[in-house]
């Protein structure tokens, strides 16, 4: 396994959308451009010398869980690796200073966890968790809870859990049952818990889990729900807490990575927030996870391109079909030389680059949501962080789990092998698809609840960003080739959009059906937009690197873009096709 952290291209994108912005903030003033590109360059030397050498380490080893115990032993270095990732101060990086942190942009925390998660997913999915409990107590703790939690969460000495999933429930929380029984100022909690990542292991002193349950006497469904922190170790005494791992999921991939059923016995647990509120706090968690989960999708698609150029370049296989482009030094040429294996990487190349693009816009609109002082720049960044978070976690996954097998063919044989590590990326990025929200889930939340949010506000906030860039490049003769396809992309999704609200005012089903479509139409205008932002920094600059942006960005606008007229076809379909099968005509014998 090789790989190069893409530093001088995540430099690039901070430049080219304004970091300078994030750095002027007062939360962030320790935080200028050399210090984020310092941090990028240090996660780089520590990921690619001591996380890259234990991923296929972590693949092939696997975890060793105990019955008896319930005690669960993560692979050989992976203890090292972790207690080295907190003396670097990697895991608090941008914790709140005032627990311990280093109050760093979220923007720099998600191309750090690029590097790191490109490097080894499996290890670098315990802290990516703890950061989402993080962010849950600091919005809904008390401020006696924060001091209890935040310090040793934040510093990596305890790891964090989502205990959402129950055995009967998964996506459809309201069927949660997990009980809790108010005792004192605290409550004991009673059930099981499913699909729970590092719910068990041996890197941290203790493990707090965020749990959802039900309070006596609680409303049906999800109004009924209450969030509680339980550890696994008590806090007054060290003691067990009846909280015990009966089980490791036997998964596709991510097989560093314990997946754990969790029985809870009567468990010392705290409410966090409001009772009954719970999904406020879930959504709070998960939200900070989603964005995280997009960017797995670009680690893994990332790392395979980079894996597939290498085995291209030097691969020989036939003859080019231009004998100007033949070696006559060779018996056959590098399939490098071959259009369709150029087609597959450029696929990846100007995805990848345009999907890294837009989660580092969407941090940015997170860190400015939080800490902009002017409440028009706050309240932008807000809507559009609401809106691009799904848009970002389902296409990410999506289209970097298609990079990844589209980087297995291009190495062929080779890539179904083990040799060159292409499988298990492919095994280990699949389940970004699924978890934090299935895509569909994300698609549903784009068209049902955020479009029509604020009287549909999120969507002009959008509009807007692409209308200025528009304008801004009027008098560019060489923008323009790129805005028209903008405008075109642009067009094309407040059309369709348009026409689903209609449709989907008159019969629900309309909407469910073309929601998957519609996210991935609204995403491919978002990467045009990304592009062309890139483009206004490029276009400017005179080196190899620019004129390379170039020439990906303009395959990405003739070869890529025009996925969207397939797309609005199918969503026209509607629902009809979908739903005219009776249940039993899905039986094939």
């Amino acid at each position: 396994m090789s790989y190069r952290a893409p530093i001088r291209e995540m430099r690039f994108l901070l430049e080219a959308f304004g970091y300078e912005q994030i750095a002027s903030l007062d939360a962030f003033a320790s935080y200028d451009l050399e210090t984020a590109v310092s941090l990028l360059e240090e996660t780089a030397q520590f990921g690619i010398s001591t996380l890259l050498p234990l991923n296929k380490v972590g693949d092939t080893e696997g975890l060793k869980w105990d019955p008896e115990t319930g005690a669960v032993t993560t692979p050989t270095g992976f203890r090292q690796a972790y207690a080295q990732l907190r003396e670097h101060g990697f895991i608090g990086v941008t914790g709140a200073e005032e627990f311990g942190g280093g109050g760093a942009p979220e923007t720099v925390g998600i191309s750090m966890g690029e590097i790191g998660g490109s490097c080894n997913k499996s290890l670098g999915m315990c802290p990516g968790l703890s950061r989402g409990l993080v962010e849950a107590l600091e919005e809904h703790g008390s401020p006696e809870q924060k001091k209890q939690f935040l310090p040793n969460l934040i510093s990596g000495q305890w790891s964090g859990t989502m205990c959402l999933t129950e055995p009967q429930c998964g996506t459809d929380l309201g069927l949660v049952r997990m009980r809790a029984e108010p005792e004192g100022p605290a409550y004991r909690l009673t059930g099981t818990k499913i699909w729970i990542t590092f719910g068990e292991h041996d890197l941290t002193e203790n493990i707090i889990h965020l749990v959802l349950a039900r309070l006596p006497g609680a409303p049906e469904g999800i109004k009924g729900i209450s969030t509680f922190v339980v550890p696994k170790y008590r806090l007054d005494d060290g003691k067990p807490n009846h909280v015990k791992c009966t089980g490791l999921e036997h998964k596709m991939g991510i097989h560093g990575s314990p997946t754990c059923v969790i029985d809870m016995e009567g468990a010392l647990g705290y409410l966090i927030g409001e009772p009954h509120k719970g999904m406020k706090v879930m959504f709070t968690m998960m939200n900070a996870a989603r964005l995280h989960v997009a960017v797995e999708g670009i680690c893994g698609a990332e790392i395979a391109y980079q894996t597939a150029v290498a085995f291209a370049k030097d691969r020989r296989q036939s003859r080019s079909l231009d004998p100007a482009k033949r070696d006559p030094n060779a018996p056959a040429d590098t399939i490098l030389v071959h259009p369709d294996v150029r087609r597959m990487l450029l696929n990846q190349k100007s995805t990848n680059e345009a999907m890294r693009g837009l989660a580092i816009w969407t941090a940015m609109q997170i860190d400015l949501s939080r800490h902009a002082k002017d409440e028009k720049v706050k309240e932008d960044a807000t809507d559009l962080a609401a809106l691009l978070t799904p848009i970002a976690k389902s296409y990410c996954t999506e289209r970097g789990t298609h990079n990844i097998s589209e980087a297995m063919q291009v190495c062929g044989g080779s890539g179904y092998t083990k040799d060159w590590g292409i499988e298990q990326y492919y095994r280990d990025t699949r389940i970004t698809m699924i978890y934090e929200g299935t895509n569909h889930i994300q698609a549903l939340d784009l068209l049902g609840r955020k479009l029509p949010m604020k009287g549909g506000r999120l969507m002009q906030v959008f509009n807007e960003r692409v209308t200025d860039l528009i304008r801004r490049n009027a008098e560019r003769p060489e923008m323009a080739e790129f805005v028209a396809h903008l405008k075109g992309a642009s067009k094309k999704l407040t059309g369709i959009t348009m026409e689903l609200a209609g449709k989907g005012m008159e019969d629900q089903e309309e909407a469910g059906a073309a929601a998957s479509n519609y996210l991935n139409v609204f995403a491919l205008t978002a990467l045009a937009y990304v592009w062309c932002v890139q483009l206004e920094k490029a276009l400017s600059e005179d080196s190899n690197f620019a004129k390379t942006k170039v020439k990906t960005a303009r395959y990405f606008f003739e070869n890529v873009l025009p996925e969207q007229d397939s797309l609005l076809t199918i969503i026209r379909a509607g629902k009809k096709n979908l739903m005219a099968l009776d249940a039993s005509e899905f039986e094939t014998a």
